[in-house]
């Protein structure tokens, strides 16, 4: 099982590498609005093809064009390093 990380630590890494996210209900959060539904269905898509090539899953909420995403280690109980890799995949997809 992943270590999971201190808050320090991820507070750290929101501040240095992922300033759209927000940690939130023991996850990181960041919600994203798209042009169109087709357009934010593409993105989860896409973030779908990423999350399972790690086999580390996000919880993902579509509510027309604005698409949250929520990343946490279920099995270790909050935010773990993969977390924060899944995150910065997510940030690069949707630009």
């Amino acid at each position: 099982m992943a270590e999971l990380l201190t808050d320090d630590q991820i507070d750290q890494a929101i501040r240095d590498h992922l300033p759209l996210w927000k940690f939130a209900d023991n996850g990181l959060v960041r919600s994203v609005k798209r042009e169109t539904f087709l357009d934010g269905i593409r993105l989860v898509a896409t973030v779908a093809q990423l999350a399972e090539s790690m086999n580390h899953h996000p919880d993902i909420d579509i509510r027309y064009t604005t698409i949250t995403f929520r990343v946490s280690s279920h099995d270790a109980g909050g935010i773990t390093e993969d977390d924060l890799v899944l995150a910065r995949h997510i940030d690069t997809a949707a630009g």
